[in-house]
């Protein structure tokens, strides 16, 4: 079993429950699921243990929040080249953030990203059975590329 950080900075709630969504796809797909915020992940160390990466963020004015781009930073010194990644968001107008971190993990990183692509999510479908189903297929098919 393999295990997999999910690490999201959410505002309304919106971003925090895709990821809880995400988590349980990554575990129906038979590997373990960690979700943080990204306030939590503190050093490159907090990355060793994780054979794959999902990291989420809302759009906000067609880009990311400034503290995921600190984050991202972050992770960039932990070498995450070669493992498994996503990248997810919930936007209200465009969904921008979710490829603007999968194209950093991708061609920054150069980690193995999930064929899906960016996962970007509008705010009034999070909630609903269908948004729940999305983000946890989203999961699935990071824990089947692992």
């Amino acid at each position: 079993m393999k295990n997999v950080l999910i690490a999201y900075y959410s505002r309304t709630g919106k971003t925090e429950q895709m990821a809880k969504y995400a988590a349980e796809g990554v575990r129906f797909s038979g590997h373990a699921a960690e979700v943080k915020t990204i306030s939590e992940i503190k050093n490159e160390k907090d990355f060793a243990e994780f054979d794959g990466f999902i990291f989420g963020c809302p759009t906000y004015h067609r880009d990311m929040t400034d503290n995921m781009k600190t984050f991202l930073f972050l992770a960039q010194k932990a070498n995450l080249g070669g493992k498994v990644g996503g990248a997810f968001g919930s936007h209200t107008h465009t969904g921008d953030a979710p490829k603007l971190i999968f194209d950093t993990m991708e061609y920054v990183y150069k980690m193995e990203m999930v064929n899906l692509g960016p996962f970007p999510l509008k705010e009034a479908i999070v909630d609903t059975t269908e948004g729940m189903h999305a983000c946890q297929e989203y999961g699935k098919a990071v824990g089947k590329k692992l």
